[in-house]
């Protein structure tokens, strides 16, 4: 048991770093409140939870992850940080694909509490899923969406695929761009589904040319727990 530990303390010490913030500087931070780049856990005892959220701001614009700062914005801080801090490092490591990078802080609240700081600066191999299955079968993609992260849609997930890759993306101004255009002119956004039903198009061909003209910066998508909605850029 005691080798255990020993490899405990190892493997956490090589990840981690004292924070550059001070006290004062973490209770300043949480008094902003969770957001779309800041994220509170009271504790690791769910990782497989957690770590949507570092996916998501991976996915997204990045963000901060306080671990040991309560939903309503308390700081007790973790007593057993070193174990906390393996269990989500490992769930990190085995759970999410590709790899994500992240910065790891962490700050004393008092004599045997420490809050973990993990920053995960925005990817440029979005996009990034979780997967608690060996095979992949059950992996899932998060996007932050205010204080909330939500799982991608099929089309978000291709735009945060080919989004910083696609260059120059033509497209054929026929009929349902017409329809789509004349529609977004009157209305504030259009999703897959009205715009297969207003064009009167298959919704494998709606998709795929809201995406078309997202990557074309022609519109722009905004997600959406229940259905994404598209928007003139």
């Amino acid at each position: 048991m005691k080798d255990g530990l020993l490899g405990l303390a190892e493997k956490t010490a090589t990840r981690s770093r004292r924070a550059n913030m001070d006290l004062r500087a973490l209770r300043e931070l949480v008094r902003r409140g969770e957001g779309a780049t800041l994220e509170f856990k009271l504790k690791a005892n769910h990782p497989e939870k957690i770590i949507r959220e570092v996916v998501a701001f991976a996915n997204t614009d990045g963000g901060t992850l306080l671990v040991g700062v309560g939903d309503d914005g308390s700081i007790p801080g973790l007593k057993f940080a070193d174990e906390e801090e393996y269990t989500l490092v490992r769930a990190i490591e085995k759970y999410c694909f590709p790899e994500i990078r992240y910065d790891l802080e962490r700050i004393s609240v008092n004599d045997d509490r420490e809050v973990l700081i993990f920053r995960i600066p925005p990817s440029e191999e979005k996009p990034h899923y979780v997967s608690l299955e060996p095979n992949g079968s059950d992996r899932k993609a998060y996007v932050r969406l205010k204080d909330k992260s939500i799982q991608a849609s099929k089309e978000v997930r291709q735009i945060l695929k080919w989004k910083d890759k696609a260059r120059n993306v033509q497209f054929n101004y026929g009929r349902k761009e017409e329809i789509l255009m004349h529609y977004l002119g009157e209305n504030p956004s259009v999703t897959v589904e009205s715009y297969a039903q207003l064009a009167r198009i298959p919704m494998w061909l709606a998709s795929k040319t809201l995406i078309t003209l997202v990557l074309a910066k022609v519109l722009r998508i905004r997600p959406d727990e229940m259905a994404d909605e598209f928007l003139a850029a």
